[in-house]
């Protein structure tokens, strides 16, 4: 049973239709009902196919979610914040939606991101850490999460946060940027990065459902300790692919584009001591060599 906490849960809606709730609907499609809110009514014969329950509807259009309330005894939020504006309209009209029913949730999970906690200087860090996020868009993550924790207070659903870094599969390495040739930075001007492959974090989801504690943070990191550039450099090893020339951060700055550099700005090294201890997850990729190495797998057998 994934989700063991209490038997009585039977309905899950997932909002947020990307890759990892497909990952996640894959492990839940046959012991529970699930719905999935899709924008597109072109993908609702996949996802049905998949065993959900499409739903039409808009997280931006509070009208189009009125058929959310009461519905499902769990929610798993992975939808992101707007592109713009300080706040995170999209949370708030969901949980206005889910606040209209007869019944409440018992449960919502919702994915944040690791740039909630800003630059670190490459400390090591936990979720104690004070946030300090420092680009536009974590600041609505931020948002996120603190409207989420005061609606989870004052109704007293149990809301759990996991905080997802850089997310990667077979399908989602950064191979296009090696063929590219784009630059990374020299060694004394680098970042330490960290990883999450898709379907660890599909796995921390279910965790989360089963085990999390109600209005707790957790990371959602895997053990990988390496800095960026060196990331880059091992998956052009495993594919064949010219390395990236490493430039100063001046250089780099000069050649990619500021949204490029701001993944560059941030160096951080977070631990997942809650995420195995509490949530008790056992990662299937520990760390990007394992990842990497799975999708040379998948690439020879096709």
């Amino acid at each position: 049973m994934v989700v063991g906490y209490n038997a009585g849960v039977q309905k899950i809606l997932i909002v947020g239709s990307g890759d990892v709730a497909r990952r996640i609907l894959s492990r839940l499609a046959r012991r529970y009902r699930v719905y999935a809110v899709l924008r597109d009514a072109g993908r609702c014969a996949a996802w049905r196919a998949a065993g959900a329950t499409p739903l039409l509807a808009d997280l931006d259009d509070r009208a189009s979610l009125q058929r959310l309330a009461g519905l499902a005894d769990c929610v798993l939020h992975l939808a992101p914040p707007p592109g713009e504006g300080s706040g995170d309209r999209r949370t708030r009209n969901l949980l206005a939606a889910l606040g209209k029913g007869e019944s409440l949730p018992r449960r919502l999970i919702y994915v944040s991101t690791t740039g909630v906690y800003g630059d670190c200087a490459g400390e090591r860090i936990d979720e104690t850490r004070r946030l300090n996020p420092e680009s536009a868009r974590a600041g609505r993550r931020v948002a996120a999460e603190r409207c989420l924790r005061a609606w989870g207070r004052r109704t007293g659903v149990s809301v759990v946060i996991l905080r997802a870094p850089g997310i990667y599969a077979a399908d989602r390495l950064p191979l296009e940027r090696l063929e590219k040739g784009l630059p990374a930075l020299a060694a004394a001007d680098d970042v330490y990065t960290n990883h999450i492959h898709a379907d660890d974090l599909a796995a921390a989801c279910l965790a989360a459902l089963r085990r999390g504690r109600s209005n707790r943070a957790y990371n959602a990191v895997d053990d990988s300790d390496l800095k960026m550039a060196d990331y880059f450099d091992r998956v052009a090893a495993a594919f064949a692919l010219p390395p990236p020339p490493r430039l100063s951060r001046a250089e780099a700055g000069r050649r990619l584009s500021p949204l490029q550099m701001s993944f560059l700005r941030e160096s951080r090294r977070i631990g997942n001591r809650r995420l195995k201890n509490e949530l008790k997850l056992r990662l299937a990729y520990p760390t990007v060599d394992d990842g990497i190495r799975a999708a040379l797998e998948r690439k020879s057998a096709c």
